[in-house]
């Protein structure tokens, strides 16, 4: 698998693994959102000697022709193009079925008519919804808490059924929380990080009492890549998860205690999700990642806030500090 196809390249998770996959000495094509403004996300952020090395696709994942074309002449697809965001999927569930399920559907459909070599398809820890048992293994019951919960459930089941129907070389690779520098203030740590950062000294938050199992985003992308490259994830749904939960309210102290250890907490109700739809556990396993590659977490919790925490700090300008991000 030389020549590699990243959906969702201009995003977080996607423009931390176009940029390992690079590294590692992939030729890549990065399928990005079309829009007007000729914006290619974060990518736009890169060094122009990594960006010159890379080749970009400006097209729409919910159009199956242009997902065809995109991966014409490619040997494996990383398939990340997604709407992530819980709180807008409870008012806008249709975008979330069009990108989630519908556009899956098309990077499996074009790969089975291309024959392509690798499929690596994109799942959450969010499919699990709260835990029934700890850590969450590969086993573990889907649960549909939210909308997005559920899109990223439907387009799992699709991937497994085109393996099962047709041999499709699929992997479902499923990460726990990640974090780390370009993630949007939609999640819970760059929310926290940017209103301390903007000076505010009574930091937003919702529930406090919730657990996660957090990844650094550099440890995400070594996962993908581990699973695309071993011949025994094929077929397979794997976790990437570090095996260790935190509390959002002990993560808030955290990151309190390294940039301004005066600051509270104070509980916004906006914030909190519906009673039955907020995941109040989740605890990863990775055995079996380890068991299938040669992949292990390489930062610790302290050491990716801190990267995080530097990064944003430079960029706190790319950030609305003052409003509610859903």
């Amino acid at each position: 698998m030389k020549k590699v196809l990243v959906t969702g390249a201009d995003g977080f998770i996607g423009s931390h693994l176009t940029e390992s996959l690079l590294e590692k000495g992939y030729d890549v094509k990065a399928f990005t959102m079309y829009n007007s403004f000729n914006t290619w996300g974060w990518l736009d952020t890169l060094p122009k000697e990594k960006l010159d090395q890379i080749e970009i696709f400006s097209g729409d994942v919910r159009d199956p022709n242009g997902v065809r074309e995109a991966m014409k002449g490619v040997d494996g697809v990383f398939h990340l193009a997604a709407l992530i965001a819980i709180p807008f999927s409870y008012h806008s569930p249709d975008s979330y079925v069009d990108t989630n399920i519908k556009g899956t559907l098309n990077v499996l459909q074009a790969a089975r008519e291309l024959e392509t070599e690798r499929i690596m398809v994109t799942s959450t820890s969010e499919v699990y919804g709260t835990a029934q048992y700890v850590p969450i293994d590969e086993k573990h019951p889907f649960q549909g808490q939210s909308p997005y919960s559920a899109t990223k459930i439907g387009a799992d089941r699709l991937a497994e059924s085109f393996y099962r129907s047709f041999n499709l070389p699929v992997s479902i690779v499923r990460p726990f929380n990640t974090y780390g520098p370009r993630q949007s203030a939609r999640a819970v740590i760059p929310t926290i990080i940017t209103q301390l950062l903007a000076g505010k000294s009574e930091i937003q938050l919702g529930s406090l009492t919730p657990t996660r199992d957090f990844n650094f985003v550099k440890d995400t992308a070594a996962g993908f890549i581990a699973i695309a490259e071993s011949d025994k994830t094929i077929g397979e749904e794997i976790n990437i998860a570090t095996q260790q939960e935190i509390s959002i309210g002990d993560l808030a102290q955290e990151i309190i205690r390294q940039i301004n250890p005066s600051a509270k907490i104070i509980c916004d109700e906006q914030r909190l999700r519906p009673e039955k739809s907020e995941v109040n556990r989740l605890l990863g396993a990775n055995e079996k990642i380890k068991r299938l590659t040669n992949w292990t977490p390489k930062y610790t919790f302290e050491e990716g806030i801190k990267e995080t925490i530097a990064w944003l700090r430079e960029n706190l300008d790319k950030y609305k500090t003052d409003i509610y991000n859903v």
